[in-house]
């Protein structure tokens, strides 16, 4: 929304709308970087200009190879989708190898950052951290520290050495709402303050760029050229994966392909285009025609809540006010659920696949998969019909996900059809917990 009231008006000028689709769902379904980037066909829409990651508060603690490996197949995800938009990395640590701030210890990531980001520049791929950006703003945070122990990046506290309050809090006459309108952070997330440096800097990155286009346009139509001859959408060169430079340390598997990843995401918000879709019972196509197929869409209410994850003083602000509304998060959990074995089949038509990938993720929790699915012996799944053996199964990409079928090849249940794929999952038995499918993942 910052980015939106910044950034806005100067399309809104040029008789343009931006639009900025906010897909953060939070860590309360279980979800992390490593399951969510399959799904950028879906959390957001196929036809964006520009994806941000901000995983990273949830990569602090994991393996660097493994974000690195989510990082770059995003990258080259992106450059399959209709208008190849760039991937811009949000981080609220410090650059990797060079601290500025005594006081943060979270300070993580690997050098391989600045490579990958050197190796993907030609296809605009780059990433922002932001207590770097404050620190090279010329503040002296060390000094700060060392001298009065003042750590301007601990939850709650208010003023970044430069301002103690964002713009639009600077009349404010509520003291309170006043002093939480200048905090950096709030937790490990941002705060107003914070949110309004970072949405600033994207502002003026984009701003930048486009007044170098501009120049450019102007160049062309003074030399007497029209500039769609060279800028036209249209004359956007198709990208395949033989487009792209090998990868660095994804697995060549997944990140090497001609389409992103489907999915179908049951939490909320999405923009996008569904992968799979549960198929009507009654299809002919459906390879489970007469059989039981009672499987229901799963919300967790969190969208009932008009407070749900609004800090206190927000709602002590908001509480009586006619647009409290604006207060409502978007994000929340949710499944296609069975609760016991009258629930029977849950069949899935999936979309054109490439490689033969199948992952089914879980709700609600960071490590659900191996109870719901990999040791669950009240449940069965079959790919084209054919019964798959769980321990050919593992758990990945992360432990809310076990991944069904790594290929099309011999040795795998999958094999390459020239029409639509279909999975089932079947409870068998009168299950003791309610299985919830959040994600289906395939490639």
């Amino acid at each position: 929304r910052q980015m939106e009231q910044t950034f806005g008006p100067v399309w809104e000028a040029a008789g343009m709308e931006l639009v900025c689709q906010n897909a953060g769902e939070g860590g309360g379904c279980g979800d992390d970087f490593a399951n969510q980037v399959f799904c950028i066909k879906q959390n957001v829409s196929p036809n964006i200009d520009i994806a941000h990651y901000t995983w990273t508060y949830f990569e602090v603690g994991s393996d660097n190879d493994k974000v690195l490996e989510a990082r770059e197949s995003l990258v080259r995800w992106a450059q399959m989708l209709p208008r190849q938009p760039p991937v811009h990395v949000f981080n609220t640590f410090e650059l990797p190898g060079k601290p500025y701030m005594p006081a943060d210890t979270d300070a993580g990531g690997t050098m391989m950052e600045y490579e990958l980001a050197r190796y993907y520049a030609k296809y605009g791929y780059n990433a922002f951290y932001m207590r770097s950006g404050y620190a090279k703003g010329g503040y002296d945070y060390t000094t700060a520290f060392k001298e009065n122990e003042l750590n301007h990046f601990e939850a709650n506290h208010i003023g970044d050495g430069y301002h103690n309050v964002t713009r639009y809090g600077e009349n404010e006459e509520d003291p309170n709402r006043k002093a939480s309108l200048g905090v950096v952070m709030r937790n490990w997330h941002p705060g107003p303050l914070a949110f309004q440096f970072v949405a600033d800097t994207f502002s003026y990155l984009y701003a930048k760029s486009m007044l170098e286009a501009l120049d450019r346009i102007e160049g062309e139509i003074n030399n007497g050229k029209d500039p769609l001859d060279t800028w036209s959408a249209k004359k956007r060169k198709t990208m395949l994966k033989t487009s792209l430079p090998k990868p660095k340390v994804c697995d060549p598997l997944y990140c090497t392909v001609d389409e992103a990843p489907g999915c179908i995401n049951y939490e909320r918000p999405t923009y996008g285009w569904w992968g799979a879709k549960v198929e009507d019972p009654n299809d002919n196509f459906n390879p489970h025609k007469g059989e039981v197929q009672n499987w229901e869409l799963w919300l967790d209410g969190q969208e009932m809540d008009l407070w749900h994850g609004v800090p206190k003083q927000d709602q002590a602000f908001f509480e009586d006010r006619d647009d409290k509304e604006v207060c409502r998060h978007l994000d929340g959990c949710g499944a296609i659920s069975a609760t016991s074995k009258d629930s029977g089949s849950v069949v899935f038509r999936l979309p054109k696949q490439e490689v033969g990938l199948v992952v089914l993720c879980g709700c609600c929790g960071k490590d659900i998969a191996t109870e719901m699915f990999l040791n669950n012996p009240d449940i069965e799944v079959r790919y084209n019909g054919k019964l798959l053996d769980p321990a050919s199964w593992d758990i990945w990409p992360n432990g809310k996900c076990v991944r069904l079928l790594k290929k099309f090849g011999a040795a795998s249940a999958a094999a390459a059809t020239t029409g639509h794929n279909y999975l089932a999952v079947k409870v068998l038995e009168n299950i003791k917990e309610p299985v919830r499918i959040s994600h289906l993942i395939t490639l």
